[in-house]
C-alpha cells in the first residue's frame, strides 16, 4: 500500500530514520523536505560527535538508543561503516562518582545491556591515555560506540528513495497548511506539498516550524562546546579513526572521542547559552553552517585544564578548532514525540539526539502506520504530557537550561526541581507551611512529603534509618506518619490527583467506550477501571464517579489522559471533556477514626451503609459542600473529599479543628508512598505503562470482557492468554537495605527483571519492593537478590496485599 501523503519536515538522523522505518511499512506517499543539502543539511546532525552511551535511567530511552546502536551497526555507505563499535567508558574520579556508576551499571542490567564495573587498572587497559592516579573506577559498555550521523543520514536516505521516497534538499518551509483543523499540506519557497500528514522533525528549529501548525513546543536550542585538538603525540600513527572507547568523565562534565591521531572533547560544565530558533541563520547566511556558533575560548579553559590531568597525554597538544554547537534541551530531558492536540495530522519528532535517532524513527513509524508504538513504551515522551504552565516561555527556558547545567549531575530519584518555584499551590498551603511541610513538587504542584510538627511523633518508637541513599529527602517523620495513619486518623492533600469533568448525555456511552470496567452504573457508583491502548497496553488507571445521569468524575493520572479522552471525542457534541483540577482540591481523611472526625460535621449518613465503598455522595462538612468519595489508597477507612479551590482553606480547618483532639495528624508523600505499597496499590507510569496489559500487571480484575467493545477489548483478549511476566511483590528483612526503584533483579547471576515502586513498611515492618519478573519466579516463597549499588539484597516474593488481605479496615 502506499499510505496517506506524508511529508516530513527536516532530513537529519531522525528525518531520515523516519523515512526509512515508514517506508519500509508499505507508506510510500512520503516526501522529505530540508533548508540545506544531503546528506549535511546544517541542522545538529550534521556537526554531531555522534558518542552513543546507551546507560540511561530511563528504561525507553535506553530501548531507543540500543535500536539505534543494532540498526546503524547495519548501515554502510558504500562499504564505509555508519557505526564504530569502540565501546563506551565512564570513569569516576570521586567517591560519589565510584558510587554513581553502580546505580547506572544497575540500570543497564534492568533493561538488558551487557556492562561491566572496572578497577582503576582496568580503566587504562580500555583507555591507556587516562591517569591511574586520577581514575578510581570505571563502567565499561562493549556495545556503545561512535555513530557517523552524516553517513546514517546517507544510508537510510537511500534505503528510503529505493522505496519510492521523495527527498526535496535546498526546500526552506514557509508554512504549514491546514482547514478546518487539520493539515492540508505544507508551503515550501518553491511551491506548496499536499499532505494528510505532516511530521516536524526540524530539531532546533522545531519551535519555529511547530507555530507554523499553532503549537506551542518546550524545546530550547542551546550551545554545547565541542573542540579538537591537533595530533598528540602519544597517539602518533594512529590510522584508524578510532580505536578506543568512548570516554566519560562525568565529575568535569567532559566527554571524549578518538579521531586519529587526535581527539574530541566535548563538554557541558559552561554557562548554558540558548538560543531562539527564530534567530538561528539560514543555511546561505551561516559562515559554516546554522547549527555552528562561534567557539568562546574562554568558556572551554576549565575544561581544557581538567583534560589534561585526566589525559595526561593531551600536554603535549593544543586545542587547533572548537565550535559552540546547537543541540535541543527539553524541560525534562526527553523527546517530545505524538500529535498536535489541535491540528489533526501535525506531529512531530523534536529533542531526539544521535543515540536514540534510529529508535524513534521506529517508533513513529509504528504509531503512525498501525496508531500505536508496539516495541517502545513512550508515555514518557508524548508531547502532550505538559501542563499548561510547563509551556510558558519562562518555565521553558528556566528549565531547559537547568537540564543543560544537570546533564551529567548525579541526580537522587527525589531531587527537588529547581526555578520557577512554587508554581501551584494548593488552598491548605499556608496551614501547611505553617505546619513545617518539607515539600518536593508533583506535577508543578507543592506537595508535603512530610510535616516537621510531627517529629514529636517519632519519640517512642523503633524506627531504623535507611541507607545513605534511601534516606536523602527522608525523615523519620515519614515512619511516624504511617504508623499515626494506622492508629489513628491523618489529613493528606491529594490536590496534585488529576481531575477531569465528563458531561453531556453521551457521557455514559462514551467512557464505557474508553474504559475496561463497567462505568455507567448509578448515580454515586465510583469505578476502578484501566484505559488501553489498541494493543491492550495500559494506558492509564482511573476511577470513574458517576455523580448525576450526564456527569462523572474521573480521578486521572496526568495531561495524557486529558489528551486521550479529547481526541475520542465523539463528533456529535454530546459529550464534553475539562480539567477540573485547578478550580478544586481534595483532602484524603484516612485511619480508623476518621468516621469519628467526619460524623460529627454533617447531617448526611456517613456510616458503613449509608456511604458504601467505592461510592460517592454530595453533603456538607460544616459550611462546605464536598463531594466525597469512599476512596482508600493507604489501605484505611476513610474518604477523598473534594470542594471547590475557595473553600479549600475552611475544609481543611473544619477537618483538622475536629481531627486533632482525636489524635489525628496531618501527614505527607513520603507515609502515602509506604501505606500504598503495604496495600499493593499500582501506581500507572512507575509499576505499569503502556508496554504492559492488565494481567501481566495484577490489575485484571478491572478488566470486564464480558461487556460490549471498548478500546483494546480484542487485542487484551489475545494477549491474556499469554502471560509470561507479572509485576511481583517482594519483602526485604533487612531494614536498612531500602531500595528506590530501577534496580535490577537477579535469579543467581542472571538479571530477570526490574525493581520499580519501593518502599519500607513501617505497618509490617520490612521493606517493600515491586518488581517486573518472569511467571515462573513470581511464586510466593521464591527468593530472589536486587542489585543495590555493591549490594545483593535477599529479597522474598510475597502474597499481596501485605496488609489487612481481608479488606476489613477499608470496608468498616
Amino acid at each position: 500500500m502506499a499510505g496517506p501523503r506524508v511529508v516530513i519536515i527536516g532530513a537529519g538522523v531522525v528525518g531520515a530514520a523516519l523515512a526509512d522505518e515508514i517506508s519500509a511499512r508499505g507508506w510510500t506517499e512520503v516526501t522529505v523536505v530540508d533548508q540545506g543539502p544531503l546528506p549535511a543539511t546544517g541542522g545538529s546532525s550534521s556537526h554531531a560527535p555522534g558518542l552513543v552511551f546507551q546507560t540511561n535511567p530511563s528504561k525507553t530511552m535506553t530501548e531507543m538508543a540500543r535500536y539505534t546502536v543494532e540498526k546503524f551497526c547495519s548501515l554502510d555507505v558504500d562499504g564505509q561503516p555508519c557505526f564504530l563499535q569502540v565501546g563506551g567508558l565512564e570513569v569516576a574520579t570521586s567517591p560519589e562518582r565510584v558510587t554513581e556508576l553502580r546505580r547506572r551499571h544497575g540500570w543497564l542490567a534492568s533493561w538488558g545491556i551487557e556492562s561491566r564495573l572496572l578497577t582503576t587498572e582496568e580503566c587504562v587497559a580500555q583507555h591507556p591515555l587516562v591517569n591511574p592516579d586520577k581514575v578510581l573506577a570505571g563502567l565499561h559498555v562493549p556495545t556503545d560506540g561512535l555513530a557517523k550521523a552524516v553517513l546514517a543520514v546517507e544510508a537510510q536516505i537511500r534505503r528510503a528513495t529505493e522505496r519510492g521516497v521523495r527527498f526535496l534538499a535546498r526546500h526552506e518551509v514557509l508554512d504549514v497548511r491546514q482547514a478546518e483543523g487539520e493539515v492540508t499540506g505544507v508551503l515550501t519557497d518553491q511551491g506548496e506539498i499536499p499532505a494528510d500528514i505532516v511530521v516536524c522533525c526540524a530539531g532546533i528549529w522545531g519551535p519555529k516550524i511547530a507555530r507554523m501548525a499553532g503549537m506551542n513546543l518546550p524545546l530550547t536550542p542551546l550551545a554545547h562546546q565541542l573542540a579538537w585538538t591537533g595530533p598528540v603525540p602519544a597517539l602518533a600513527g594512529q590510522t584508524q579513526e578510532a580505536v578506543r572507547p568512548i570516554l566519560r568523565h562525568q565529575d568535569a562534565d567532559l566527554y571524549y572521542r578518538d579521531r586519529f591521531d587526535g581527539l574530541g572533547i566535548g563538554y557541558y560544565g559552561h554557562r548554558p547559552m540558548p538560543v531562539s530558533a527564530d534567530d538561528i541563520l539560514s543555511v546561505d547566511e551561516a559562515d559554516e553552517m546554522p547549527s555552528v556558533l562561534k567557539f568562546t575560548e574562554e568558556d572551554f579553559e576549565e575544561a581544557w585544564t581538567e583534560t589534561q590531568s585526566l589525559l595526561p597525554a593531551t600536554k603535549d597538544a593544543k586545542v587547533e578548532e572548537g565550535i559552540n554547537g546547537l543541540f535541543s534541551f527539553t524541560t525534562d530531558g526527553l523527546p517530545l514525540l505524538g500529535e498536535s492536540p489541535d491540528v489533526k495530522g501535525f506531529w512531530v519528532a523534536e529533542a531526539v539526539w544521535v543515540t536514540h535517532s534510529a529508535g524513534v524513527g521506529r517508533a513513529m513509524a509504528e504509531w503512525l502506520v498501525d496508531g500505536y508504538c508496539s516495541s517502545f513504551d513512550l508515555h514518557e515522551c508524548d508531547v502532550n504530557r505538559f501542563e499548561p504552565h510547563q509551556l510558558s516561555p519562562e518555565y521553558v527556558l528556566a528549565r531547559d537550561c537547568q537540564n543543560f547545567v544537570e546533564v551529567y549531575d548525579i541526580l537522587h530519584p527525589l531531587q527537588p526541581s529547581g526555578d520557577p518555584r512554587p508554581i501551584r499551590t494548593s488552598p491548605f498551603h499556608t496551614r501547611q507551611q505553617e505546619l513545617g511541610a518539607f515539600f518536593l513538587e508533583a506535577n508543578g504542584w507543592e506537595r508535603p512529603q512530610w510535616y516537621e510538627a510531627n517529629a514529636g511523633l517519632v519519640e517512642g518508637r523503633s524506627i531504623v534509618t535507611p541507607n545513605d541513599w534511601a534516606a536523602r529527602y527522608w525523615s523519620p517523620i515519614v515512619a511516624a506518619e504511617a504508623q499515626t495513619t494506622r492508629e489513628t486518623v491523618a489529613l493528606y492533600d491529594m490536590t496534585a490527583l488529576k481531575r477531569l469533568e465528563v458531561s453531556g448525555r453521551g457521557a455514559g456511552e462514551f467512557l464505557e467506550r474508553l474504559c475496561t470496567g463497567k462505568v455507567a452504573k448509578s448515580v454515586g457508583s465510583v469505578t476502578y477501571t484501566l484505559l488501553l491502548d489498541l494493543d491492550g497496553g495500559i494506558r492509564s488507571d482511573v476511577t470513574v464517579a458517576r455523580l448525576a445521569p450526564d456527569l462523572f468524575q474521573v480521578g486521572a493520572n496526568g495531561n495524557l489522559d486529558l489528551d486521550w479522552f479529547t481526541r475520542h471525542l465523539p463528533a456529535d457534541g454530546t459529550v464534553q471533556v475539562r480539567d477540573i483540577t485547578p478550580g478544586t482540591c481534595c483532602i484524603g481523611l484516612w485511619g480508623p477514626r476518621a468516621r469519628d472526625v467526619l460524623q460529627p460535621l454533617t447531617d448526611a449518613d456517613f456510616s458503613a451503609t449509608g456511604l458504601k465503598y467505592f461510592r460517592a455522595k454530595r453533603a456538607h462538612i460544616g459550611s462546605v459542600p464536598v463531594t466525597a468519595m469512599r476512596l482508600s489508597y493507604v489501605g484505611e477507612l476513610g474518604w477523598e473529599l473534594y470542594t471547590t479551590a475557595d473553600l479549600g482553606l475552611k475544609l481543611w480547618d473544619t477537618l483538622w479543628r475536629a481531627a486533632e483532639p482525636l489524635g489525628g495528624i496531618v501527614a505527607g508523600r513520603g507515609a502515602f508512598n509506604s501505606l500504598r505499597l503495604e496495600k499493593g496499590y499500582r501506581s500507572f507510569g512507575t509499576d505499569m505503562t503502556y508496554e504492559h496489559d492488565p494481567y501481566e500487571a495484577g490489575v485484571g480484575f478491572a478488566v470486564k470482557l464480558d461487556k460490549d467493545d471498548f478500546v483494546g477489548k480484542a487485542a487484551l483478549e489475545r494477549r491474556k492468554a499469554d502471560v509470561r511476566r507479572k509485576l511481583t511483590c517482594l519483602t526485604i528483612d533487612d531494614p536498612q537495605a531500602v531500595v528506590m526503584g530501577k534496580e535490577p533483579v537477579y535469579d543467581g547471576d542472571c538479571a530477570v527483571g526490574y525493581v520499580t515502586s519501593a518502599a519500607y513498611g513501617y505497618t509490617i515492618g520490612k521493606g517493600i519492593a515491586y518488581a517486573w519478573l518472569p511467571v515462573e519466579l513470581a511464586q510466593p516463597g521464591t527468593v530472589v537478590h536486587i542489585g543495590y549499588f555493591d549490594q545483593s539484597v535477599e529479597a522474598v516474593v510475597a502474597e499481596e496485599p501485605l496488609f489487612d488481605p481481608a479488606m476489613s479496615r477499608l470496608r468498616g
